[in-house]
């Protein structure tokens, strides 16, 4: 488990945070409108799409949360969302942003952030489940307050892996290791959801600090979705057999500055990693984790 804090250079978290600007500029041309994309699932008038459809809130008080989902399914796809989290002291609260299937034995990609007292970091909390089991945690600091302006949150999920990055810079990838048994999520379409709730019985501390009402409303701000994605619909993927610039995607796997930047995330600002707590596996180690999907 490695140090978020005082052992990464000011000159690396500089380059971060301007490699992040200029990401997270490439993104505006291509956002969609959230009016055509996302139903309000639930939070009884919570959520919000504003500004013509080019600004969705969610917020959360001590009644009810709030939540969305796309209104199409997909199989497979590069999935962009601009983020900007419940700022001051958000202790208790739990931003979810995460890929879902139906049923039982749900498939399910995740984005969580887990709130905190004020000045303290979040937590960006990830997993992976494939047919109803997950217990794949993995958990990092990030290197910018997430809270003062919009961050680019990505799932990259094709046949062969599973990226999750912030700003352009992958932070864990989770590779098809179906070969020596792993279950990975390949076959049943999934939803993008999001949804903003009090979970003060464990996100901050383990549960020890509650969310403090009198800071309520909290909200969270979305802006420029983007999908490259094969939809599904009526039993069929939108994406044809044949290959195209589009859907370089399908096949796109880290590079080696890709990979360093997710060497550098992982060193510095990774604080669980289900594949190093030998307590929680005492019968060992998942398969993937003594493979070369460690990350």
């Amino acid at each position: 488990m490695a140090s978020a804090s005082l052992s990464t250079s000011t000159s690396s978290s500089s380059l971060m945070v301007l490699f992040s600007i200029w990401v997270c500029s490439l993104m505006v041309a291509s956002a969609a409108n959230f009016n055509q994309e996302f139903d309000i699932t639930w939070g009884d008038g919570r959520a919000k799409i504003l500004d013509d459809g080019e600004l969705l809130t969610l917020s959360l008080d001590k009644v009810s949360g709030s939540g969305f989902q796309s209104k199409n399914e997909y199989l497979f796809g590069k999935i962009d969302m601009q983020i900007k989290l419940v700022p001051g002291n958000s202790a208790g609260t739990v931003t979810a942003y995460y890929l879902r299937s139906k049923g039982s034995l749900w498939d399910e990609i995740d984005f969580e952030f887990l709130g905190n007292l004020s000045g303290d970091p979040y937590i960006v909390h990830t997993n992976v489940f494939s047919q109803g089991k997950g217990n794949r945690e993995q958990q990092f600091y990030l290197w910018f307050d997430p809270t003062v302006d919009f961050h680019t949150y990505t799932v990259l999920w094709n046949p062969q892996r599973i990226i999750f990055s912030v700003d352009g810079t992958p932070i864990r990838e989770f590779k098809n290791m179906e070969s020596i048994g792993v279950p990975y999520p390949k076959n049943q379409p999934m939803r993008l959801q999001s949804s903003l709730w009090n979970a003060d019985d464990w996100a901050t501390r383990g549960g020890l600090v509650k969310t403090d009402w009198t800071h309520a409303p909290f909200t969270a701000s979305y802006r420029n979705f983007n999908a490259n994605a094969c939809k599904w619909s009526s039993g069929a993927s939108s994406c044809s057999s044949s290959s195209s610039s589009n859907d370089a995607w399908l096949s796109e796997e880290l590079d080696s500055t890709s990979q360093e930047r997710l060497n550098w995330v992982q060193k510095n600002y990774m604080i669980y990693n289900y594949c190093r707590d030998t307590n929680r596996f005492p019968q060992g180690l998942p398969p993937e984790c003594t493979a070369t999907n460690s990350s």
